[in-house]
């Protein structure tokens, strides 16, 4: 997920340098709740990635730290464009790619929600977003951002309160939906993305992505390990005869190497119909 992440930023050495200090700040997250020390230095971050490569039928990127005779240097190649930086002359001025994001296990950032959040307001979409949330739970009646903090109202108190009062999974609910429209015409990635949502609104969450994608054009591409987040996808996808799906099961051969089967929406409902163990996507 972080590869085709990291991929589609290809504009130029800023959205690719944003793309790699991203995924080595949801690293980092990792690492702290392991209770190792968060990296705030966007340059430290960005030098651990000491070799970076990936190859797709779209984009060909990689980045390399080359050290020689004391003298550091970034190299950047772009779709065969080299650039190569001292590290000295280096500015981590980063770019967010406009339509391409990357949503982690642990969900968005504050900073990130508030972010995506503006192509609610740009969409005139509140009033349709807080009717979501109430049915996520109907004890809520509205989320804003006030003094650049997300926060949500309950139906039975007369103030706003933190979002991350309500639960995590209320948080991963609303940034999917934000970041939908964040990204049209272009891609989102969710890694786990059943994290913190309730196995009785899996349905729901689907619906929501099937709906708001086709509406923006957005691909969205997800992971799970969850048989019922599983299970929702394909009963979701039939009850609204969507063809355009794919399913893509992720395992070890004899050889412990990865390998992925790619099944089509035909294949995959036999699969599922067959009773047999489908787990990763």
């Amino acid at each position: 997920m972080e590869s085709l992440y990291i991929n589609l930023h290809n504009k130029d050495v800023p959205e690719l340098t944003f793309a790699l200090d991203q995924i080595s700040y949801s690293r980092d997250n990792l690492e702290f709740i392991g209770n190792k020390k968060l990296l705030d230095n966007q340059k430290m971050r960005i030098e651990k990635n000491e070799i970076y490569y990936s190859i797709s039928n779209k984009n060909s990127i990689k980045f390399e730290i080359i050290e020689h005779n004391a003298i550091k240097e970034y190299h950047f190649n772009i779709n065969n464009k080299e650039t190569i930086v001292n590290i000295n002359n280096f500015s981590y001025n980063t770019v967010m790619s406009a339509n391409v994001l990357h949503i982690d296990n642990f969900g968005l950032t504050n900073d990130n929600l508030i972010y995506v959040y503006e192509s609610i307001q740009e969409n005139d979409k509140e009033l349709e977003l807080n009717s979501l949330i109430n049915k996520f739970d109907s004890n809520i009646s509205s989320f804003k951002i006030i003094g650049n903090n997300p926060k949500c109202k309950s139906l039975d108190s007369e103030e706003y309160q933190d979002i991350n009062e309500f639960g995590d999974g209320l948080k991963h609910y609303i940034s999917i939906i934000a970041a939908l429209y964040h990204c049209e015409d272009g891609q989102l990635f969710i890694d786990e993305i059943d994290n913190g949502i309730h196995y009785t609104l899996l349905e729901k969450l689907w619906e929501i992505i099937f709906t708001i994608s086709k509406e923006v054009n957005c691909q969205v591409f997800a992971t799970t390990h969850s048989k019922e987040m599983i299970n929702a996808f394909a009963k979701v996808s039939q009850e609204l005869k969507d063809e355009d799906i794919s399913f893509i099961e992720l395992g070890k051969n004899k050889e412990n190497k990865i390998k992925a089967n790619v099944y089509d929406k035909e294949m995959f409902e036999y699969e599922l119909n067959q009773n047999h163990e489908v787990r990763g996507w």
